[in-house]
């Protein structure tokens, strides 16, 4: 799993993506696939590619106010990103 991939799926399901970082923070990623980390007012010294590695836990948050945020685990989001169709364990990048 990558920082882009999840990018791309806040974009297409027009969703908030939230994962916690190391160090205490969230990581938000937007609805228009920008990621940002709100308390942050400093050159970070992590990189999000690797917070993301770690991360186990994350909150699928819709931006329409009709649905709700959904708890997902790693193997949850996972399964989100693959494409229709394909094999769970065809591209693992996860590790």
């Amino acid at each position: 799993m990558k920082l882009a991939g999840l990018r791309k799926l806040s974009i297409q399901r027009q969703a908030r993506i939230r994962f916690r970082l190391r160090n205490g923070l969230d990581c938000l990623i937007t609805e228009h696939g920008i990621a940002t980390v709100p308390g942050l007012h400093a050159i970070p010294d992590f990189n999000l590619e690797e917070e993301l590695a770690g991360a186990r836990e994350f909150v699928l948050e819709p931006v329409s106010a009709a649905e709700k945020k959904l708890a997902l685990t790693r193997q949850d989001l996972t399964a989100l990103l693959a494409p229709a169709g394909a094999s769970p364990h065809a591209d693992r990048d996860d590790d």
